[in-house]
C-alpha cells in the first residue's frame, strides 16, 4: 500500500480550491481519504497546513506529489523532516 500526500479538488467549477490529504496512490483523486492535513486556495494563493500531522505521514513513507511538495516545502515541513532525519542518523 503505497500513500501519497496529494490534491484532493473541491469547490465549485471556475473556483478550485483543493484539500491536501493522505490517500493511497492507486485511488481515484476525489475517493476515500486516510488522513486530511489541510486546504489550498488557488485563487488566493492562501494555504493552511498541519504541519505534526504532515511531519507524521512523512515519517511513516508518505510521498507527496509535485504540487504537494511544493506546498510542503513553501510551509517548511520537507526541511524540518529532513533536519529529524538527519538527527537520528
Amino acid at each position: 500500500m503505497a500513500l501519497k500526500i496529494r490534491l484532493k479538488r473541491t469547490g465549485r467549477r471556475s473556483q478550485p480550491s483543493y484539500r491536501i490529504v493522505v490517500i493511497e496512490e492507486s485511488r481515484p483523486r476525489d475517493s476515500r481519504v486516510i488522513a486530511d492535513l489541510g486546504w489550498y486556495d488557488v485563487l488566493h494563493g492562501e494555504y493552511e497546513i498541519d504541519t505534526a500531522e504532515a511531519l507524521l505521514w512523512l515519517g511513516r513513507g508518505a510521498q507527496p506529489t509535485d504540487t504537494a511538495r511544493h506546498l510542503l516545502s513553501k510551509k517548511g515541513v520537507l526541511a524540518e523532516f529532513h533536519k529529524s532525519k538527519v538527527a537520528k542518523t
